[in-house]
């Protein structure tokens, strides 16, 4: 909550947060699906998640790994995959997917189970709406996806893509910028 009140210069109250916010809502059933799907118990954590996803628009794998300080602002269309890692203070916004390109198929011709497919947001990242950042990709620490890119490749710390350098993904002293 208040990473939410903190990063949001609408909030009034934390009870407004608490009660209003569906990111708040989401996260925090997140959080409990994520300890039970740790524990063992992947079905409760999986009906947990998916009442909140049919509560709040917010789909949140409980394998995924959310550090704290992370914010969902309006939150809508959100989707964030199983193996995905998100680090410290991290804030996305509304239709934002964290998600697999392509799936590793074993010599039986069935998919592989668990194998890491999702991206990794290292700390103090932004991702704006819209924005779909697929494939095991690493988004630098500091960096900012902007709206409506679609990210397929690491970019290092300290980045800003934009939809202009998205097509590119130049870096421009060390960091790709529009």
């Amino acid at each position: 909550m208040r990473a939410a009140y903190n990063g949001d210069p609408a909030a009034q109250s934390v009870d407004e947060i608490l009660l209003c916010y569906p990111g708040t809502q989401a996260v925090i059933h997140y959080r409990l699906a994520h300890v039970l799907y740790g524990l063992g118990v992947p079905m409760i954590a999986r009906i947990i998640a998916e009442r909140a996803h049919s509560e709040t628009g917010i789909d949140i794998h409980p394998g995924a790994q959310i550090g704290s300080g992370f914010f969902i602002d309006h939150g809508t269309g959100v989707v964030i995959g199983e193996t995905a890692i998100i680090g410290e203070r991290v804030r996305i916004y509304q239709a934002v997917t964290l998600g697999a390109k392509r799936f590793n198929v074993g010599e039986d011709g069935v998919l592989e189970k668990g194998a890491p497919r999702h991206p990794i947001l290292e700390n103090d990242v932004v991702v704006y709406a819209g924005a779909t950042i697929t494939r095991r990709i690493t988004i630098g620490s500091g960096s900012s996806i902007g709206g409506n890119v679609g990210s397929r490749r690491s970019v290092p710390p300290g980045s800003v893509i934009t939809q202009a350098s998205s097509q590119h993904e130049l870096p421009k002293n060390g960091a790709a910028q529009a």
